[in-house]
């Protein structure tokens, strides 16, 4: 009986027509799911992109005579950790919430992990020994983050429909990116910019562990709508149980694989493109502040205005391609943001010119050749900055309009799983590649914009993957 209920939970037949898309919704549900990413932005940009990451990789977390590189490879190390903890449940988690229709009680539960985490990011004391403390409660933070994404993409199909999924994952997108971009103008206004800051904190580093408590506050007030707009269903299949167990939940992933590949091959293919390209990009998000701080002389407010800027420019552009996206179809979107992304990490490291140390009390340092490295910055992370947005978006949109009914969230966990997969790569690449740059510039603190290359290098090797993909519509 086990068996046969076990069976009736993977038999459902993956037709390349069939797709979860449905009626959609109203204009209201849109914008109360889409708020869920503005809630969460916060631990996004501010955290792991352009304010904690950079402080949790200062001198401060370098203990005396250590390597000043040392706090870099282990956030890429806490990273990885984290990707392969992701790759291994984010499926399971989402297939159980297809069998028991509790997507929104499992979002709900994760994003309160997020805003706990967030806060608590506050007790990071300047210090060698928070080091791991802090690591370890941000890979928690993104644990909690990337499986409460699987559940936040499968919920598309309540709000979406065939015609319009594309500019309504842009919406989303979008939606976050202008949200980060007001916590980032909040936290410059309050905390970085006053001599005094808010509630008199005077000490740079304690106005950073400040800005992580309103991070959580925000992302605990704005995703209120979302819990209260949207409601989990009933049972995604009647006559299947609740639970496999961990053992019945990898056979019932590995049929449903099975049989995405042999009626949806091309979404195979694109599945293993976006393991790359999107690891590319994670790579983008991790390290973009962290070069910009340590090869080119950002200092924290200078981060933070640029994260503004390139947020507001993020969020306009993924709208406008979210249109795009409808008309021209995601393939074409994700590849032209992928070559503007491998030229931009291109110029990134050739604008650092050999001999030059473009951070201020580094031997070679010159502030002419410096503030024009700060404006070629600017303009190229800017460009890269359009581009991250839409290619993330397209890629959502892809997956959804080729979902089969009632397997949203065990193929979105697939999606999370093979984008974590190989989450190793670009820390792992990021690293080589500045350890090679510190042998040419001989000096390892101004070699971490080597790393572009690695990043460079992996979204193009997602590019090159994604040329044969083709979407539902042009299958034949």
């Amino acid at each position: 009986m086990g068996n046969d209920l076990q069976e009736s939970a993977i038999d459902t037949e993956l037709a390349a027509a069939g797709t979860a898309l449905g009626a959609g919704g109203s204009k209201r549900s849109i914008v109360a799911w889409a708020l869920w990413d503005w809630g969460t932005q916060p631990y996004y940009t501010v955290i792991t992109t352009f304010v904690f990451s950079v402080y949790i990789t200062s001198a401060a977390f370098v203990p005396p005579g250590g390597d000043p590189n040392g706090p870099t490879q282990a956030l890429a190390l806490a990273t990885g950790v984290g990707g392969v903890v992701i790759a291994l449940l984010a499926p399971i988690l989402g297939q159980v919430g297809d069998r028991t229709g509790h997507t929104v009680r499992n979002l709900r539960l994760m994003t309160w992990i997020m805003v706990v985490v967030s806060a608590g990011l506050y007790f990071v004391a300047p210090n060698p020994a928070y080091l791991w403390v802090g690591l370890g409660l941000l890979v928690v933070g993104t644990i909690a983050g990337e499986i409460g994404s699987v559940s936040y993409n499968a919920l598309i199909d309540r709000v979406a429909t065939r015609e319009n999924v594309g500019k309504v994952s842009g919406f989303g997108w979008g939606l976050g990116y202008i949200g980060g971009i007001l916590v980032l103008v909040l936290i410059l206004a309050l905390f970085v910019m006053p001599e005094v800051a808010l509630f008199g904190i005077t000490d740079a580093d304690m106005r950073v562990r400040a800005s992580m408590i309103l991070c959580g506050l925000w992302t605990l007030a704005f995703t209120i709508p979302t819990f209260l707009s949207l409601r989990d269903s009933k049972l995604a299949s009647a006559a299947a149980p609740l639970s496999l167990g961990i053992a019945g939940s990898y056979k019932a992933l590995f049929a449903t694989i099975a049989k995405v590949w042999k009626t949806q091959r091309h979404t195979g293919y694109f599945l293993l493109a976006s393991a790359l390209f999107r690891d590319g990009l994670a790579g983008v998000f991790a390290f973009g502040a962290v070069i910009a701080a340590t090869s080119y002389g950002f200092a924290t407010a200078d981060i933070i205005i640029f994260g503004a800027a390139a947020n507001l420019l993020a969020g306009l552009v993924t709208m406008a391609f979210g249109l795009v996206d409808d008309k021209l179809g995601p393939k074409f979107v994700i590849q032209f943001c992928l070559v503007l992304l491998v030229l931009s990490e291109l110029a990134i490291f050739l604008v650092h010119q050999p001999g030059y140390a473009l951070v201020e009390g580094m031997p070679g340092y010159d502030p002419e050749v410096a503030a024009q490295g700060h404006l070629i910055f600017w303009v190229v992370g800017l460009i890269a900055s359009a581009a991250v947005g839409p290619a993330q978006a397209a890629a959502r949109s892809f997956l959804a309009r080729n979902i089969p009914e009632g397997h949203s969230g065990e193929i979105f966990g697939l999606y999370a799983t093979t984008g974590r997969a190989i989450s190793f790569l670009s820390p792992f690449l990021f690293f080589v590649a500045v350890s090679i740059g510190a042998v040419f510039a001989g000096n390892e603190a101004s070699a971490q914009h080597w790393g572009g290359l690695a990043l460079a290098a992996l979204l193009f090797a997602g590019f090159l993957v994604m040329i044969p993909v083709k979407e539902q519509a042009k299958l034949k």
